[in-house]
């Protein structure tokens, strides 16, 4: 009974350190959940106001340009996956990469290509062990991307889209990543940056139903949108980026409160078993000096007679 009861205490004392840990975590990502949000917040009317412009120029020109021409038979599209560079945030990364899976599987189902670019090691990882070809990759900032990470992360994809399909080129830009909705709520979702759709674009930008001004553009609207390219795409993930973020946050923070609930109903079941052990461990002390004394009482009791 005492080896039992030892046990049961190393490995209360166990969980208890394990508990102060997750509680930490749980904490830390608390407060960085609150940054992430007021980050998303700041960046969001940046990218509203810039998708505003670029729908501004495209429905008041009839240029044709890739920011938003679709190509007639697209035949590759690039797909930007946003995942995380650590764990211990439940099924954050897995949902991304599923909806990454899904999204690939319906283009090669059109009859497209598909290059991959992956953010964050998980996705990485995941492609690496099934030994998948990614054509570029980045991680060590998801859980603080500044803009010059969002750059850093575009300009391949930009050089992709304005090169021709036949020097490796691609017709399409696609993204997904995990949309912040609540602190109980993240959802993976599939975007398609480019070529933009006006119509998408007109209800994101709050213009819907309004009318536009005309415009006269210098030189060209081409050189306008050529221009405006890199800066949408540069702050779209941006804005996707800081949405993963903060969404891995609040996936961390849940996943550590429920590893803290758990460790406390853990150690609470331990107690128990250990309080039974003790119990009986001086039920048996108990009994065995009875038996001696009596076994004692016993003996004397023949001696005299």
């Amino acid at each position: 009974m005492g080896a039992q009861l030892r046990v049961y205490k190393r490995r209360i004392k166990s969980v208890t350190a394990t508990k102060k840990i997750t509680k930490a975590m749980e904490m830390i990502a608390a407060s960085r959940i609150v940054k992430a949000q007021r980050q998303v917040s700041a960046s969001t009317p940046y990218a509203t106001e810039l998708t505003r412009a670029v729908t501004a120029v495209a429905t008041g020109s009839n240029t044709k340009h890739p920011l938003t021409t679709e190509a007639e038979n697209p035949v590759r599209a690039a797909v930007l996956l946003i995942t995380s560079d650590r764990g211990l945030a439940g099924g954050y990364s897995a949902n991304a990469i599923k909806a990454a899976e899904q999204l690939t599987d319906r283009l090669r189902a059109e009859g497209k290509e598909v290059d991959s670019y992956i953010v964050g090691r998980k996705g990485v990882s995941y492609y690496g062990f099934r030994e998948r070809k990614v054509a570029e990759s980045w991680s060590g900032f998801t859980d603080n991307p500044t803009y010059a990470d969002a750059k850093k992360v575009a300009d391949p994809l930009i050089a992709a889209v304005q090169k021709d399909t036949a020097e490796g080129g691609v017709d399409e830009l696609h993204i997904v990543f995990t949309e912040f909705i609540s602190m109980l709520t993240q959802t993976p979702v599939q975007n398609r940056l480019l070529p933009l759709s006006l119509e998408k674009a007109v209800e994101e930008s709050g213009t819907k139903g309004e009318i536009l001004p005309l415009f006269d553009f210098e030189p060209s609207a081409e050189d306008v949108l050529d221009a405006l390219l890199p800066r949408y795409v540069e702050s779209r993930i941006y804005n996707a980026l800081l949405q993963a973020a903060a969404s891995k946050h609040a996936a961390t923070r849940r996943a550590m409160k429920s590893a803290t609930d758990n460790a406390g109903e853990l150690i609470k079941s331990l107690s128990r078993l250990a309080n039974a052990a003790r119990q009986a461990e001086i039920t048996q002390e108990i009994s065995e000096i009875v038996g001696g004394a009596s076994a004692l009482a016993d003996a004397t009791a023949g001696s005299d007679k």
